[in-house]
């Protein structure tokens, strides 16, 4: 894990990736559970019998499931010494360029596009996020993600 000491050390690493995450493992427990809290039920993702016939030849993760764990990704990764909260400020851009099969490992590589302070003591990050699945040769997902920290120092 980077563990940043001022916001001035966030800033000073725009333009680098500053970290690729551990690899975690998607469930088809994951899966519908996140089904379960967004309504999103079809047979691709929460159907493995009929999934095993289809397009992808198992059931695959939701797209909004692999963007969700971006938090997660960023808990696992970097910290900013003294910061009192971090929130999501949204997402410019979001593609899915390939599935996840349920039984998949996802990792992140986190690269640091922009940094800009916010007053009083805040820093607005712009992260570009790709998320990696073990074994192939496409991402499964590619985020830029805003991300907000309060309360660290300059």
């Amino acid at each position: 894990m980077k563990t940043f000491q001022t916001y001035s050390e966030v800033i000073a690493s725009v333009g680098q990736e500053v970290a690729v995450t551990d690899w975690i493992t998607i469930t088809q427990e994951q899966v519908n559970q996140f089904a379960e809290a967004t309504g999103d039920h079809q047979w691709i993702h929460v159907d493995p019998e009929r999934a095993r016939s289809g397009p992808f030849g198992a059931p695959i993760a939701h797209g909004f499931l692999t963007l969700s764990l971006i938090p997660r990704f960023f808990e696992s990764a970097f910290a900013i010494e003294g910061a009192r909260m971090g929130v999501n400020y949204g997402l410019n851009r979001v593609r899915f360029t390939s599935p996840v099969p349920v039984g998949s490992r996802l990792r992140a590589r986190l690269t640091l596009q922009a940094a800009e302070p916010l007053e009083p003591e805040g820093l607005q990050m712009t992260w570009l996020v790709t998320v990696e699945r073990e074994g192939a040769d496409k991402p499964a997902c590619v985020a830029e993600s805003l991300a907000r920290s309060y309360g660290a120092r300059a």
